[in-house]
């Protein structure tokens, strides 16, 4: 409702410039107070001395408050123009009046009398606006249930300070609020997401920390949004435990990492990790190798244009992959790595001397046996320590023992030996060969330990992963338990062609990863205790596993959609696998996101019939708001410079009813480079996304299928949807599935011969 109309407006628009007032006020403190402190911190340097432990306290202190300072001033500026979002009028039971309190992206309080002005969207009263109806309600907080009457929920639409909108409602969904917001351009749509929050979203938003949560959500439900504010409210809810460093978001490239960017800062949340599964897995094995681009892989899948012996090669490749990421690859190495326990302590005793201090049996006992069960770093590090405590026991035996011998001999002499400068010479012998061999034994004793554990095998993950390529009979025996013969031959060849070019791929982080975990141990370093994983679909079982190993005492957040699972070949087939092989079939949280927010209803219907023709579907089918729009465009052409004329004329149209992102999206990247120079005359600032972007540009874009995954557009051209282009096998669908996914509000799908039997 136009906030004119509404009669609650005189008091909102009160309440709103008094808000608008207060902000004012408190950013001119704010920046007065971080101006002064900046000046002492400058002051406190300047003439510090090197020994002073009182101007180092001032510096860290300052700087901590300077640092506070700053996010307060940038979330007051953010503030100016939204201050907050809603309302929520609550009578506690046993209170005599109601509070009414409003709700907004940060929170704010009166310095002279602590009374609340914005409260953060964050805190357990706000759950009452996300999941309260009005009546009876209650709130969970950290000093119990509170239990009360919901008296009024209320939207605002605010922009720029101007109150433009009131909206009374009874749950979140309100529709002319919502649609207003569904209705907005793709590139304002993730900063505000906060206030249209749904009620299956608040769950997972506000789901506990420690549970692994798993959230199958199909295309446009919010899954990325949602994992962002997931991590806002974690960092808010256990600031006294937890430092944003502590939470991290893995995505599946850099460029994905760049189009979400911003959305922390705006939530009030810094310093929380990003990154891609590669760049950890680069950090975490300690060594940087040059990594086979997986997009190269994809599109080599995806292209239909090759020979019937590219077919089978490329066939031999996926089954190589669907291997290499398999919770039976773990077994693979597990086993390996038994096998190299079992001849990996040398088989001779420990001497000194000519006395055994530590047989042979008794190490290899200790290494396989007590223990056992823990990294073979950490096995050597005992058994160094057993050695050494062994050695210095056996040390002062054997001197008591040489010592004792050179005082039976001199005792022997002085009675036996009646010449005095015989006798003394004797003696001194004695003395001599006393000292001689406890010279030896002090050589011998300061290399023994030094020298043994030097002669054990050296610990390289990277090279005992080499190793076992290179090892057909071990290789092909070992895993020959869990594939064919042919798999077995061609995953040890192919991945040794790509070692041997001094390369690696994104399916040998796992096992090296995994290795190092086996002979290291958990990184102690690695502060992460919550870790956010985004089109997780796209990871496999043994990646999940060795990340939860990796990383000690860590939780997650997993999301993904399983119908956009285009890396198949090393990608989640079921969220059973993760239950059952990462988390031992324990508990987990599993949530579903059936509403798609992000299509209207003519598009997400026509992608969903696609979809269904998937084999053996059984996965949740997405259901569209109700927000109509144009009926989705299909348009023959003759050939690609028929459809770049259109898409030209299409592009300038979308401009001219205030579209801003367009992406024309192409199945492979060799059509996209064939079809950019083709358009460049809509605009000249047109760009192509190859994957290998480290920042994300919107406006109009030429992108592959694969790569569109996750963004979205307020307009889509799909340049090629013919029946040979996308054919019906699983990728395809999928592929095509993601392409028509991404608009916010057109779609047009251009075909080149016959349309696709995926669209009839």
């Amino acid at each position: 409702m136009s906030a004119a109309n509404h009669p609650a407006y005189k008091e909102e628009l009160e309440r709103c410039r008094y808000t608008l007032d207060y902000i004012e006020k408190s950013l001119k403190r704010a920046l007065e107070k971080r101006e002064k402190i900046g000046n002492e911190l400058e002051s406190v340097k300047k003439h510090m001395s090197g020994d002073s432990s009182a101007d180092y306290t001032s510096i860290m202190v300052n700087t901590m408050l300077h640092d506070t300072l700053a996010l307060k001033v940038k979330n007051l500026y953010t503030a100016r123009g939204k201050p907050y979002f809603a309302r929520v009028d609550y009578k506690e039971s046993g209170v005599d009046s109601a509070e009414k309190l409003y709700i907004g992206k940060m929170s704010l309080s009166r310095d002279e009398d602590h009374v609340i002005v914005i409260v953060d969207w964050r805190a357990p009263i706000a759950n009452l606006y996300y999941e309260g109806r009005l009546g009876p309600s209650s709130y969970d907080c950290p000093d119990g249930l509170i239990e009360g009457e919901l008296l009024l929920k209320r939207q605002f639409s605010i922009n720029d300070g101007n109150l433009d909108g009131i909206f009374d409602i009874d749950i979140t969904t309100n529709d002319e609020f919502l649609q207003t917001y569904l209705g907005a351009n793709a590139e304002n749509r993730l900063k505000e997401i906060v206030s249209t929050i749904q009620e299956e979203q608040n769950r997972i938003v506000r789901a506990p920390m420690w549970k692994p949560l798993i959230v199958q959500g199909v295309a446009g439900s919010g899954k990325t949004t949602i994992a962002l504010h997931r991590i806002a409210y974690l960092i808010y809810t256990f600031e006294k435990n937890f430092d944003p460093e502590n939470f991290m978001i893995i995505a599946p490239n850099r460029l994905f990492l760049n189009y979400i960017s911003e959305v922390l800062p705006e939530l009030g949340v810094e310093r929380v990790k990003q990154t891609t599964f590669e760049d950890f897995s680069m950090e975490l094995i300690g060594k940087k190798f040059k990594l086979i681009d997986s997009n190269e892989k994809l599109n080599m899948f995806v292209n239909h244009n090759v020979t019937e012996e590219q077919i089978v090669y490329n066939n031999k490749v996926r089954n190589a992959s669907i291997l290499k990421t398999s919770m039976d690859f773990k077994n693979i190495i597990d086993e390996y790595l038994k096998e190299i326990e079992l001849c990996f302590i040398p088989k001779k005793d420990i001497m000194l001397g000519t006395k055994v201090i530590f047989p042979y049996e008794e190490i290899n006992k200790l290494f396989l046996t007590q223990y056992g069960m823990w990294p073979i770093a950490q096995r050597m590090n005992e058994i160094k320590k057993s050695i050494t405590t062994r050695l210095k026991a056996s040390k002062e035996q054997f001197i008591q023992q040489i010592h004792a011998e050179c005082d039976k001999k001199v005792a022997r002499a002085r009675v036996a030996i009646s010449d005095a400068s015989e006798r003394q010479k004797y003696i001194l012998q004695a003395f001599e060969k006393r000292d001689s061999v406890l010279d030896k034994i002090e050589m011998a004793s300061k290399s023994l330990v030094k020298e043994y554990i030097g002669s054990l095998p050296k610990l390289s993950p990277y090279q005992y992963y080499v190793d076992l390529m290179n090892n057909a009979e071990v290789f092909d025996r070992i895993a020959g338990k869990y594939t064919d013969a042919e798999i077995c031959s061609f995953t040890r060849d192919y991945t040794l062609d790509i070692l041997n070019s001094k390369r690696i791929e994104q399916e040998d982080l796992a096992p090296i990863i995994y290795l190092k975990y086996k002979i290291y141990g958990m990184d102690e370093k690695i502060p992460v205790r919550h870790i956010v994983i985004d089109e997780a679909q796209d990871f496999s079982a043994f990646q999940f596993y060795v990340m939860k190993k990796i990383v000690k005492d860590s939780s997650f957040t997993i999301l993904g959609d399983l119908c956009q699972g285009i890396h198949f070949y090393r990608g989640v087939r079921s969220w059973d696998e993760i239950v059952n092989d990462v988390f031992d079939g324990k508990r987990c949280e599993f949530l579903t996101l059936e509403q798609s927010y992000r299509t209207t209803y003519e598009i997400m219907e026509a992608a969903n019939s696609v979809m269904e023709k998937l084999p053996n579907n059984d996965l949740t089918r997405a259901k569209p708001v109700i927000r109509h729009g144009d009926p989705v465009e299909y348009i023959p052409k003759n050939d690609i410079a028929n459809v770049a004329e259109d898409i030209v004329n299409k592009i300038e149209q979308a401009k001219r009813q205030g579209h801003k992102t367009i992406a024309i999206i192409c199945k492979t990247m060799e059509e996209c480079y064939q079809m950019l120079p083709l358009i460049k005359k809509a605009d000249k600032n047109i760009s192509i996304i190859t994957g290998n972007e480290k920042e994300y540009k919107s406006g109009i874009v030429v992108v592959p299928s694969y790569l569109s995954k996750g963004l979205e557009f307020d307009v889509v051209l799909i340049s090629n949807a013919s029946s040979v282009n996308y054919t019906t096998s699983d990728l395809d669908i999928k592929l095509l599935y993601v392409a028509m996914t991404r608009p916010l509000h057109k779609l047009c799908v251009y075909y080149i011969g016959d349309k696709a039997s995926l669209l009839q």
